[in-house]
Parts: structure tokens; C-alpha cells; sequence
């Protein structure tokens, strides 16, 4: 980087972070293998279909790629029901195709990091197999309670609706599942299971691997005894499961047994956490964490919301999470803005304006790119990618959306797909899913044969063809925002202050790192808008450096006049 400023304030425990922690300067790339790019002509994406784009991201200009999961799995969750956690499974090819993907990433000084997903197993797992049937040591490798078959032990429901119970005719018992019925949870309290997936994961990192991605990871810990939960909560249970009793005992294990002695990097997901909360894993004297991700969209709504009405969300809500993440965390921890990933919609579809589609995929990159922490860019949102139109339950490939539907139907909330329609084709987990638009001809260069999940229709416009050699694309600013950030520390470390807190169309911040300032100017509406200067800012000393419309003055001037969803960087 170009700075000469090198900030150790926030090190946890590097003397110097800019050699150790390559991960707080780079960008991270999230492939969902399923959908990325197929070679084989069976409509799912495969690993040789990666290293076919390694080119592709390298031109990028990322650091590292976080590859969700391609173990071998029934694939009930899409691959985070996992069956072999050391086999590669048969759709994405095997390890030998593994290894050369990371060979040829390691070439071109990409790293590479797994996803970790220890809170369950596929019920097709040899360990829940040989626990069904009572065999020791698996016997108590899972949640286990005898009882009624019509009687759940608790009134826990499962994150994808329903409840976290199943019934198990060959063992007579009920066992435990916060997420689909075929994913049961492991019994983090038994040290079987703890040493049994430290090995594992030794066994990952002694392959080459550069970390991890930790998936719903401040779920391992149960409260003592299982008790019922509070049934107004949206998710009855979920004071009981969520950052558990034990959950800081279990990470630091995990980060002393494994990662540490392989100088390995993990990010964790953890739903429902507060700024406050990410402390007490990623901080000082935290779990060994290296960063949580910044889930805006965790702070907004409420359980009061219909649950079958579009979430209601201003500016105002949402500039007020980022600076409690941004200000919060300084100084102590890191962490890992992101706005899409494989569980969301498409930010442009979502935070943005299909209608303003490159103007306002490109200002969402312009904000996610400049803010403290290591930036996660999902697949398909450097070209802009939207939210596809589903017709019908049928066509969508998310269990966690098709139970939540089954089951309000059937208790009535609604009386049936078109009742649901609007949330779910803005909020579905399978708009992030839809695949990769590489090219204009047949399933949008995807695949020669039938793709998995349908392909959105705006392929034609809105692919990697049509936007690799273009200057003004949203992907040509992607890679303009990426080298911008590798070649200023100030977009990485710098200290993050917001300006007009309460404005319902405005984002606006400065960073700060010595001498060294950038202001970022974010219009998030479909109006123009104006507005003076910021408080306390030298605006005379500002150039710019970045923007989305080619309108942007050299200076910011005294006001600020903004076309629909312009984003602008200015630097000092």
C-alpha cells in the first residue's frame, strides 16, 4: 500500500499487522461453487469450472477467495449438510481437481478459505449414522431426548421454520436440528466431537488452505437442560442457542488446537450479534476470532414486522448500524462489511434501484469498499446482478424458503405462494444463488445443460462479456475501487466519522489515518439531492479520486449537488 502510516492500535496480537494479517488489507471473493461456472453440462457448477476463471479473478484484483462448501453432501442444504467432511463431493469433482484449484490461486498469490460448518452434520454423516444406532463413543455426539413421538422435549423452533425436533423411529429418541431436519446439530459438549473436528480441520490446513469461514458459529453452545424458550420471540429458543453458555470456551478451543499454529485466518457469521458482542469474540482478549462479518441487515426490522410484508428500513436506521460497527469496533477488533452473500438477496435489488441498476450497484460498491474492515464481495455483484422473478414454490431450490411458506400455509397465515410472492422475491435466499452471468448465449454461459436454479432474464444485458472491456461498466469500477483501496491504507485503517447522521437520502463519512484523509459521498435515493459541506471538513483539500458519474467535480466544493445514486471518493 501506499501509505507510509502503519497503524497497531487494533492488533490483537501481531507486532506488525501489515506483514501477519494480510487479510486486514484484502478483498475477499465468495464463489458458490453451485452456481459459478459449469463445465461438465449436469446445470451445476463444478471446481474445474472455477479454475477455468481464475484469470477472471485475478483481473479482479482480489486477494483471496472464501469457497462455500464442496464436501460431500445429500445436498439438502445445498452443501452445508455435510456427509464427509474429507471428500470432495462427486458434483463439484474430487480432491485431486481441489488441489489444482488451489495450486493455480496460490500462483497467482490468491489465498483460499473453506467453509467450516461444525454446528451440524448431514443425518447421512457416519457420525449420526452410528449414533442412531446407539453405538458408542457416537451415542452422545448429537442432542438425543427420549419422549413421547408426538411431544418435541422443548418448544425450540428451527432457524427454517417448524420445530428444532425430529423423531427417530430407529432410535426412539428425538434429536436436535436448528436448521433443516437433515442437519442435526452436533453436541459440542461431548470432547469426542471437539477433538474429532479439530482433526479435521488440521487436516485442512495441513493441505495447503489459508482459513476459514466459520458457519453459524455462535450456535454451538445450548443452554444446560434445553429449556423452553420464549414463544414471542420470532425464533422461540433463541435466547438459548445463540451465543450459548460455553460458545467463548468452544472458539478459543478451536482457535488454539487449530488455526493458531498454522497462522490460518477465520471470519465468523454470527446472526444476531451486536457490535458489542463481536468484542468478546475478535477482540483483545477474545476467542482467537480473527473477524465477524457486518451484518447490516441484522440491526433493521424487528420481531414486530409481518413476517410476510417487505422489511421497512430508512437511511437514518441503517447509517446508524455502520457507525456503531465502524466506531465500535476501532482500535479493539476487526470486522467484515459485506452486503451479499449465498443466505441474501442482491444488494442492487435490496439496498439499491433496479431501475438505477449500474448507477446504484456501483455506489453499493463504492460504500462497501470504503469502509473499515475487509471488504467480502459476493459472485455476480461486481457486474450488478438483480433479483430474479420466481413464479411458483417449485422453481425456488431453498429448503429454508419453501418450509417457511409450507408451514404458513398450513397454519393458515397465508393461503398459499402468490400471499408470499413480494417477500420472497425480494428477500429469497435463492436470488443469491440464480447463476453466474459470464456471457449473453444459452443459460447466460453458465452451462450446456439444464441449469440447477433458473437463470435470471436479464442475463443478456447484465454479464461478464458485456462488461469486461467496457470503461464505464459496473465491473470496470469494481476493479477501479479495488486497486483504489490496495493503493490507500486510509480506506483500510482509517478512523470512520459520519456526517449528516439523520439525512434520508445521504450517506455520508470521512477516514482518517494521520495526515492521510478520504471523504466518501453516497446519494442512496432515486431523487437528486443537495447538500453543504460538512462540518469541520478542509474541502479545499479534497480531490477526487473515485466516481460513479463522470459529472463529479475535481473538488467538493461548499455544496454538494448529486445525481441519483452517485457515489463519490474524494482524497487528501
Amino acid at each position: 500500500m501506499s501509505s507510509g502510516n502503519t497503524p497497531d492500535t487494533y492488533v490483537r496480537t501481531a507486532d506488525d499487522p501489515n506483514d501477519e494479517d494480510w487479510w486486514k488489507e484484502a478483498v475477499i471473493y465468495q464463489i458458490y461453487p453451485k452456481s459459478f461456472n459449469d463445465t461438465d453440462g449436469d446445470g451445476v457448477g463444478d471446481i474445474p469450472g472455477i479454475r477455468q476463471k481464475v484469470d477472471y479473478l485475478d483481473d479482479l484484483g482480489i486477494d483471496a477467495v472464501w469457497l462455500s462448501p464442496v464436501y460431500q453432501s445429500p445436498q439438502a442444504d445445498n452443501g452445508y449438510d455435510i456427509s464427509d467432511y474429507r471428500a470432495i463431493d462427486d458434483q463439484y469433482g474430487d480432491l485431486e481437481d481441489f488441489e489444482e484449484l488451489l495450486a493455480e490461486l496460490h500462483d497467482r498469490d490468491i489465498r483460499l478459505l473453506m467453509d467450516l460448518v461444525v454446528n451440524h452434520t448431514s443425518d447421512e454423516h457416519e457420525w449420526f449414522q452410528r449414533s442412531r444406532r446407539g453405538e458408542e463413543p457416537y451415542d452422545d455426539y448429537y442432542y438425543w431426548r427420549e419422549g413421547d413421538p408426538d411431544q418435541p422435549p422443548n418448544n425450540w423452533d428451527s432457524i427454517f421454520g417448524g420445530s428444532a425436533w425430529s423423531y427417530d423411529d430407529e432410535r426412539q429418541a428425538w434429536y436436535l436440528h436448528l436448521f433443516d431436519e437433515k442437519q442435526p446439530d452436533l453436541n459440542w459438549r461431548n470432547p469426542a466431537v471437539r477433538e474429532d473436528v479439530y482433526e479435521m480441520v488440521r487436516w485442512w490446513l495441513d493441505r495447503g488452505i489459508d482459513g476459514f469461514r466459520l458457519d453459524a458459529v455462535n450456535l454451538l453452545s445450548k443452554a444446560e437442560g434445553l429449556p423452553d424458550g420464549d414463544p414471542t420471540d420470532r425464533i422461540t429458543g433463541q435466547e438459548h442457542f445463540f451465543n450459548g453458555p460455553e460458545i467463548h470456551t468452544y472458539l478459543g478451543e478451536l482457535h488454539d488446537r487449530t488455526v493458531e499454529r498454522y497462522d490460518a485466518v477465520t471470519v465468523a457469521e454470527m446472526g444476531g450479534i451486536t457490535h458489542e458482542d463481536a468484542l468478546e469474540y475478535c477482540g483483545e482478549d477474545g476467542d482467537g476470532v480473527d473477524m465477524v462479518f457486518q451484518f447490516l441487515w441484522d440491526g433493521l426490522g424487528g420481531d414486530d414486522d409481518p413476517e410476510w410484508e417487505p422489511m421497512d428500513w430508512t437511511l437514518p436506521e441503517l447509517a446508524s448500524i455502520v457507525t456503531d460497527w465502524q466506531t465500535g469496533l476501532a482500535g479493539e477488533a476487526w470486522v467484515a462489511p459485506v452486503l451479499e452473500n449465498h443466505d441474501q438477496p442482491r444488494s442492487v435489488s435490496w439496498w439499491g434501484s433496479e431501475e438505477y441498476r449500474r448507477a446504484s450497484a456501483t455506489m453499493l460498491g463504492t460504500f462497501l469498499l470504503t469502509m473499515r474492515g475487509t471488504p467480502f464481495v459476493y459472485q455476480g455483484e461486481e457486474l450488478g446482478m438483480t433479483n430474479v422473478e420466481f413464479d411458483s414454490l417449485d422453481e425456488l431450490g431453498d429448503p429454508s424458503t419453501k418450509q417457511r411458506v409450507e408451514n404458513a400455509i398450513a397454519d393458515g397465515d397465508i393461503g398459499g405462494f402468490e400471499d408470499a410472492r413480494t417477500v420472497i422475491n425480494l428477500e429469497s435466499r435463492d436470488h443469491g444463488r440464480t447463476p453466474m452471468q459470464w456471457t449473453d448465449g444459452t443459460n447466460a454461459g453458465f452451462t450446456d445443460g439444464d441449469p440447477w436454479l433458473k437463470v435470471n432474464e436479464d442475463y443478456t444485458e447484465i454479464n461478464v462479456d458485456r462488461q469486461r472491456d467496457d470503461p464505464a461498466s459496473t465491473l470496470t469500477y469494481y476493479r477501479e475501487l479495488i486497486d483504489l483501496r490496495h493503493e490507500n491504507d486510509v480506506l483500510v485503517y482509517g478512523d470512520f466519522a459520519l456526517h449528516y447522521p439523520d439525512h434520508e437520502s445521504v450517506l455520508a463519512y470521512t477516514r482518517t489515518l494521520g495526515d492521510d484523509r478520504a471523504l466518501i459521498v453516497l446519494n442512496w435515493a432515486d431523487d437528486p439531492t443537495t447538500v453543504a459541506a460538512p462540518d469541520g471538513v478542509a474541502i479545499d483539500d479534497f480531490e477526487l479520486a473515485l466516481a460513479n458519474h463522470r459529472t463529479a467535480p475535481a473538488t467538493p466544493g461548499e455544496r454538494l449537488a448529486l445525481d441519483p445514486w452517485e457515489a463519490r471518493v474524494y482524497l487528501a
